[in-house]
């Protein structure tokens, strides 16, 4: 029944909202321009997203805490349907970059409360897997968005992703308020404000936070290296977008045998092995000169950014203390985003220098840097985990007695 309430309550939400979302980020530019945004513009107002996310995700641990899990993700899909209904509906550009700018922010309630909930409610011994599956169906969402997007356009006009974007947050609102989810669904926590998790627990947020910083700045860069090196190679948008492609539909195979690793041998046996094949996989992209080489180096990024599936949100529960969950959480998505943003900034800075590859090996030592940080700095072998050489077996979770693990933990 727990499964069940869970796969109706989180998962089944997430993946509809995420297929709205996937829907309009392929048109947010070209609305922009439509509405007499020049190409600089249009580039601005598409970072609006990204910008909105950050700047929400410490206030939504707030309204977690207050709200709860569950009514802030409820609250978060029907605020998402007013403003992608507003930015559907828009006429002049600065009311469609408004409506992105609260989307952004929206959003990050809606993904801080269904992480917070499954590391509440999901089994220690299950976590990972609760939550590589996750983000193993978030990408499956946003994957299968702009399909579905590009079919109603071509019947309907460009209007008509934003239109499904609505419809999608209007189901999963629905879907949230209707899965009954016993005693959880009220639970709230304390109104600790941010600042102060953030100053008894800065240790963490200065050593592992470091390590979480880089790896969302790999993670963010290689949606823009990809597309960037293959128009360097002078390649057609059909083959860039097969190419991209293929490295999505590697990165989705691997969400759930990556949790089920993660559970039963400890976090590290995924996030470090992620994050080095990263890191070969934008070392060897500047070499690759045809598209069957770009082809093999996108799906190896693929492979790596898979097989880290949901490690950040796992690593981010098991040092969260329970009693300040969600605003801990909070700053650890705001650690992951901000890196998210400042890695394709590093890759075009690289290419405004005039060395778009140096851009993209820059990013494979940031890369290297990150499993370095995580080696150092996260648990060796995960509280959690029932097997492996030095794991810890049936002790408690450091996150579970409110003390987050250092690597003496290990």
């Amino acid at each position: 029944m727990r499964r069940r309430r869970l796969l109706l309550g989180v998962y089944l939400p997430v993946m509809v909202f995420e297929v709205g979302i996937g829907a309009i980020l392929p048109v947010i530019a070209l609305s922009a321009t439509r509405l007499g945004a020049s190409l600089a513009e249009a580039g601005l107002v598409v970072s609006l997203l990204a910008v909105g996310q950050i700047v929400g995700d410490v206030p939504a641990g707030a309204v977690a805490a207050r709200l709860g899990d569950r009514r802030a993700m409820l609250v978060a899909a029907i605020a998402s349907v007013v403003v992608l209904a507003g930015a559907a509906l828009s006429t002049e550009l600065w009311a469609l970059a408004t409506c992105l700018l609260v989307l952004g922010a929206i959003n990050a309630v809606f993904m801080l409360a269904r992480h917070s909930y499954l590391a509440e409610t999901t089994p220690v011994l299950e976590r990972a897997r609760a939550l590589s599956t996750l983000a193993g169906l978030q990408r499956i969402g946003t994957f299968l968005g702009p399909f579905l997007g590009a079919g109603l356009m071509h019947l309907y006009g460009l209007r008509a992703a934003w239109w499904l974007a609505v419809a999608t947050s209007l189901v999963a609102a629905l879907v949230v308020a209707l899965v009954p989810d016993g005693d959880h669904t009220a639970r709230t926590g304390p109104r600790v404000p941010a600042w102060q998790v953030l100053r008894e627990h800065r240790h963490v947020f200065a050593t592992l936070g470091l390590a979480v910083l880089m790896v969302g700045a790999v993670r963010g860069s290689r949606q823009t290296v990809l597309p960037l090196w293959a128009e360097h190679l002078g390649l057609s948008p059909a083959t860039t977008s097969l190419v991209f492609g293929l490295s999505g539909a590697v990165d989705m195979l691997l969400f759930y045998p990556a949790g089920r690793l993660m559970d039963l041998r400890g976090r590290l046996w995924t996030a470090i092995p992620s994050m080095l094949v990263l890191a070969v996989g934008f070392a060897l992209l500047p070499l690759s000169s045809s598209v069957t080489t770009i082809a093999w180096a996108a799906m190896l990024i693929g492979l790596g950014n898979g097989m880290g599936s949901g490690i950040l949100m796992t690593i981010g529960a098991d040092v969260a203390p329970p009693a300040v969950r969600a605003q801990f959480l909070g700053i650890w998505r705001l650690c992951q985003d901000a890196g998210g943003a400042a890695g394709p900034l590093l890759v075009a800075g690289g290419a405004a220098l005039g060395s778009l590859a140096a851009g993209i090996w820059a990013m494979a030592g940031v890369s290297v840097a990150s499993a370095a940080g995580l080696a150092r700095w996260a648990p060796r072998f995960s509280a959690h985990a029932t097997r492996g050489p030095g794991a810890p077996g049936e002790q408690g979770a450091p996150g579970e007695q409110g003390a987050p693990p250092t690597a003496a933990d290990g």
